[in-house]
């Protein structure tokens, strides 16, 4: 185990009683987690994000699905869509726990550079899909592949192997660092030429928290957390669009009919829902007002509708699911699995960075970006990939328990 990963487990306990510094802690957190094969509170947490997911989108959606004819002016348009995807969601990422970490750490190169020629894919015209502007996605049949969402696994699982077979490394920039930071900026450079600004800051916070927690040094670290600012300053002041984005964000009502329209009407969804909200169903902002409601600005109808109760299920849920993976990290790390707690480190932090970037985005805090709401947003993408995720750490959740009992993995 690395001295960067030794040190984080010594200072940070994720969770009460996992403070893991005595034989006699771990015997007594041994004991306390033999009777089940895995965690409960990922998978409720889980399964009722899910579901609050595919009410909400409901809810949000069928306004504009009633409305168009492209959607044939189906009520339940999107539900049966969104019902679709987490049921392929769930099955995938039940094939997706058969899979030991072992095969995973062997992969992880292969499906990196599979996810580098998908997103090159996307880039080719007349196969790469353009909505709104933007080129992210590639038809598949009647639906749409957006293999930047799968990127985000291949990269919390290609960090992790880098980091276990350069640990020795680390410490040196050009020989440990640079590599990752190159293929980071490379992944970086074909993103934001769909353009697509927020998955590339959800796959570098992926890459550099692995880095950090596999034992880079701390100055780097803050040295590369300040490039990194310096570059994504750079990137929106010489983009015209994304400098009205920023500004929109800092003052929305300065320009409430152009560059902050979105967030001048998720603010007034948020203020519309009060405490308990208007009622399930009830939202006026979904009615035409608010754009991409059942995507971005899910969170905002939820606001509206189920008020600031329903805003703080949400969050807890969240909460108690990136703080479970976070806390199958450690355990692994304490079995001395280093492969398996840094990728649930890196899937952890991908959760937890994308669920705030778009509550953050929701609320007026962030500025403007094409972010959903993990497990809840419209979306087969993301859903599927959000349940391949969770489904790997429930397998390294599981192996840790089966080594914990004496048997194999």
């Amino acid at each position: 185990m690395s001295d960067g990963l030794a040190r984080l487990l010594n200072h940070l306990p994720f969770w009460p009683g996992l403070a893991l510094r005595s034989p006699e802690r771990m015997r007594r957190f041994r004991r306390a987690q033999l009777s089940l094969d895995y965690d409960q509170a990922l998978f409720w947490s889980t399964l009722l994000l899910l579901v609050l997911g595919l009410i909400m989108v409901y809810s949000s959606s069928v306004a504009i699905a009633e409305a168009s004819g492209n959607f044939h002016h189906q009520t339940g348009y999107f539900l049966y869509r969104q019902a679709t995807f987490v049921a392929i969601g769930l099955l995938v990422g039940l094939v997706t726990f058969q899979i030991p970490s072992k095969t995973w750490q062997e992969l992880a190169p292969w499906l990196f550079m599979a996810g580098l020629a998908m997103l090159i894919l996307v880039l080719i015209p007349g196969i790469g899909r353009d909505v709104n502007g933007a080129r992210r996605w590639v038809p598949v049949g009647p639906f749409s592949l957006q293999p930047s969402e799968f990127m985000k696994l291949a990269v919390a699982l290609y960090a992790a192997d880098y980091t276990c077979r350069k640990m020795d490394l680390l410490y040196s920039l050009t020989r440990g660092l640079l590599p990752m930071f190159g293929l980071i900026l490379l992944v970086g450079f074909i993103l934001l030429r769909e353009p697509d600004f927020g998955a590339f800051v959800v796959i570098a916070a992926i890459g550099i928290s692995v880095l950090f927690i596999g034992g880079m040094n701390w100055r780097w670290f803050i040295g590369v957390l300040m490039l990194m600012f310096v570059g994504f300053a750079v990137l929106v002041f010489t983009s015209p669009y994304r400098r009205d984005r920023m500004f929109g964000f800092m003052d929305p009502w300065a320009d409430a009919l152009g560059r902050g329209y979105q967030l001048s009407h998720s603010l007034i969804a948020f203020g519309r829902g009060q405490w308990w909200g208007v009622g399930l169903g009830g939202s006026l902002e979904k009615l035409f007002y608010l754009p991409e409601a059942h995507t971005d600005f899910l969170l905002a109808v939820i606001a509206e509708e189920l008020g600031f109760a329903g805003v703080c299920v949400v969050t807890l849920l969240f909460s108690v699911l990136i703080l479970r993976v976070f806390v199958i990290a450690r355990r692994a790390a304490c079995l001395d699995r280093p492969f398996s707690s840094l990728t649930a480190y890196g899937i952890g932090t991908w959760l937890g960075v994308q669920s705030f970037i778009n509550m953050g985005v929701n609320m007026g805090i962030l500025p403007t970006k094409g972010l959903t709401l993990p497990l809840m947003s419209y979306g087969g993408s993301g859903i599927v990939a959000n349940c391949m995720a969770i489904a790997v750490v429930m397998r390294i959740d599981w192996e840790s328990r089966q080594l914990q009992r004496g048997l194999p993995a």
